[in-house]
């Protein structure tokens, strides 16, 4: 998508979301009763009588589901969307003999593909790698003549990314930068990031667009790891939208699973149907029809029993259970987690819309500042979902 097409983009996507908002900002999981299932009762009924392997069926395609009105036309509006094509790529010179070595296959997948969609007019003389971790991405794109800078916060990342890019006889400097203080970033940086969270890669846009760079390439992710309370949009068209989002909202892009093996989806599921079943105690308990937010406990509790695990929650929060049916409830708390995953589908449906959203905000951010920006994906959604990517270069 080229800088002409994504103002466009974005004021149809904001028209999408703003629209429809009442459908994908309420969530299943601390509601019993969602606004919009009065509105639409035949697909409130459909959605909550399928079972939990349905909806887990459904999570990653929830635009292929047979649901009533006026599920098929939000799916097919928010496919047209929330859709961008595939970066131009080009082949990368081979790695450097056992480059890859303590690297997860599926990073060094996604590091190729980002290097593969670097389609730069001018041929990068320093890249910087920013929140490098161990400097993966930054070594692979390093080619002879190149110089490559690494930031990253924690010190045994650098230590380990120093000493690997010694072993290899690389032209590469690991700093400890704790790239929300003071950065001096070059004019000549090429600076990269591959999935560097919120508050961290909205930084790098602020500070390279300052600082004169003349091109860079991020793939963003966790719009939701931000300080300030809600988001605060970078662009003008962004700024000038109704969308206020929480930092819940900013969550949903990232609710999509694609890697999480059966033991962890295993846990997961029990993790959430507790909770809900503790969730209906507590409504019982207080007398009162709100959810009541619970700390993360440790994946040690779900060994407890049912019981134990209601008892010693409801004490953290100063509540006294006394005797319950213990089996019921927990029943209770797997069937709503079945009718929460299948009313989630309807929020799915806006994940992309909103990640699209979110990513052309920074796109339109580096056109403000005088940039050339192409958005699209450097890989399959299989291999990260987090497959969006912008290049920014001076004009």
């Amino acid at each position: 998508m080229h800088a002409k097409d994504v103002e466009a983009r974005f004021q149809a996507l904001d028209a999408f979301l703003t629209e429809h908002q009442g459908l994908w900002r309420p969530r299943p999981f601390t509601q019993l009763q969602l606004p919009w299932e009065t509105v639409h009762p035949a697909l409130s009924q459909w959605l909550r009588q399928r079972s939990l392997a349905e909806a887990e069926a459904s999570h990653n395609h929830p635009h292929d589901l047979p649901a009533p009105a006026p599920f098929p036309q939000l799916a097919a509006d928010a496919l047209r969307l929330g859709t961008v094509d595939k970066l131009p790529t080009h082949a990368l010179e081979p790695a450097r003999h056992r480059l890859n070595v303590d690297v997860p296959g599926r990073k060094w997948q996604q590091i190729e593909a980002f290097g593969a969609a670097l389609t730069f007019s001018q041929t990068p003389a320093h890249w910087l790698d920013w929140c490098a971790g161990k400097g993966h991405l930054g070594r692979r794109l390093l080619q002879p003549g190149q110089h490559l800078t690494c930031l990253e916060y924690d010190p045994a990342l650098i230590a380990s990314g120093q000493a690997l890019s010694d072993r290899h006889g690389l032209p590469a400097t690991h700093h400890l930068q704790d790239v929300m203080a003071d950065v001096a970033i070059q004019p000549e940086h090429t600076p990269v990031a591959l999935h560097a969270c919120g508050d961290l890669h909205v930084r790098l846009l602020q500070l390279a667009s300052a600082a004169g760079c003349k091109q860079l390439a991020l793939a963003p992710c966790c719009y939701n790891r931000i300080t300030a309370d809600s988001y605060q949009a970078l662009s003008a068209a962004g700024r000038a939208s109704l969308l206020q989002l929480s930092i819940d909202d900013l969550g949903l892009p990232l609710s999509e699973t694609v890697t999480a093996g059966n033991r962890v989806r295993q846990q997961r599921d029990t993790s959430m149907a507790r909770r809900l079943g503790f969730d209906q105690l507590q409504r019982q308990l207080r007398g009162c029809d709100d959810y009541l937010p619970t700390p993360s406990l440790p994946a040690s509790w779900l060994n407890k029993p049912f019981a134990d695990y209601c008892q010693e929650l409801a004490s953290l929060k100063g509540l006294s259970t006394g005797e319950q049916d213990w089996p019921a409830l927990e029943a209770h708390g797997w069937q709503r987690l079945a009718e929460v995953r299948n009313l989630e589908l309807v929020r799915g449906l806006f994940r992309r819309p909103l990640e699209l959203w979110l990513v052309l905000d920074r796109a339109l951010f580096m056109v403000e500042q005088g940039y050339n920006v192409e958005v699209g994906s450097f890989c399959e959604s299989s291999l990260t979902p987090r497959n969006l990517m912008v290049l920014a270069e001076r004009q």
